[in-house]
């Protein structure tokens, strides 16, 4: 008798991922723009010396790279997984290929926006 609770499982460990990337993803932006903040205040100072902040950057971009490049290897593993399972073990499901389009997307999305961060 098929069990899908291995499916599921899995199903649920993709998702937990894809969140955890997305959060690391957030915290990157937040990161990266706190130094145009910075630079904005710095701007608007009484001294109006004009400081850049490239740290912030870094480190945010870096961390929008790790969240996106963390969703990415969690989709390979899912699928790598998946390919392990018996084919009874697998569900019908009417579209399977929504998890891991939506796992790819939020990747490919990360790294297009590490890329607007480091040219913006």
């Amino acid at each position: 008798m098929p069990d899908p609770r291995n499916f599921f499982a899995a199903e649920r460990t993709l998702m937990a991922w894809v969140r955890s990337g997305l959060a690391v993803m957030g915290l990157g932006f937040v990161v990266a723009r706190f130094g145009l903040f910075l630079t904005i205040l710095a701007s608007a100072a009484a001294d109006r010396t004009h400081r850049v902040h490239w740290p912030s950057s870094v480190l945010g971009i870096a961390l929008v790279v790790l969240g996106a490049a963390t969703i990415l290897a969690a989709l390979y593993n899912h699928r790598a997984y998946l390919r392990s399972l018996p084919p009874e073990h697998l569900p019908e499901l009417p579209m399977p290929w929504l998890t891991s389009f939506l796992a790819l997307a939020v990747g490919v999305v990360g790294l297009l926006l590490a890329v607007y961060l480091a040219v913006a």
